[in-house]
């Protein structure tokens, strides 16, 4: 049994409202447009939400296993609680979603992240991955993403 104040478990397609419900507070800008609920529909079995003992919702991690590279998994968005930050509870989303990764044969996770979110490109350092030089205009023209890839242990 952990004693962690939140408890893990795939998320489900109707966890979407509630994700649309904080992401922008918790991220302190609009956010919603990058979580589109098709990604609840499709890839809930490899993502997580991370709530209290009474159901409230304090992190999610939204990844999937890709369809077209059989040995990348993706982490597509991460959020959680700010009252809640500092205390691991990213880290166990993100060692949970390796596990279950690597039980499917997945040899390195991938992420994404706005080239200025020196935050999220000190956390990904800190978990293991290997931190890319700006990509230009990756998803629109102007846009500067880094690319983060982590080799799994299998």
């Amino acid at each position: 049994m952990s004693t962690e104040p939140w408890r893990l478990r795939p998320a489900q397609p109707d966890d979407h409202a509630a994700m649309m419900a904080v992401v922008d507070d918790w991220w302190g800008k609009p956010m919603q447009a990058l979580l589109p609920r098709l990604f609840l529909d499709h890839f809930h079995r490899t993502s997580l939400v991370a709530e209290t003992g009474d159901g409230q919702m304090v992190g999610f991690l939204v990844g999937f296993l890709s369809p077209s590279e059989p040995d990348q998994a993706h982490v597509h968005f991460v959020a959680v609680d700010p009252d809640r930050r500092g205390v691991g509870l990213a880290r166990t989303l993100y060692e949970t979603f390796f596990a279950l990764a690597e039980t499917d044969g997945r040899t390195e996770v991938h992420a994404i992240t706005g080239a200025a979110n020196d935050v999220s490109v000190a956390f990904h350092r800190s978990m293991g991955f290997v931190v890319s030089d700006p990509v230009p205009d990756y998803d629109h023209p102007g846009h500067l993403a880094i690319h983060f890839t982590r080799p799994l242990s299998s």
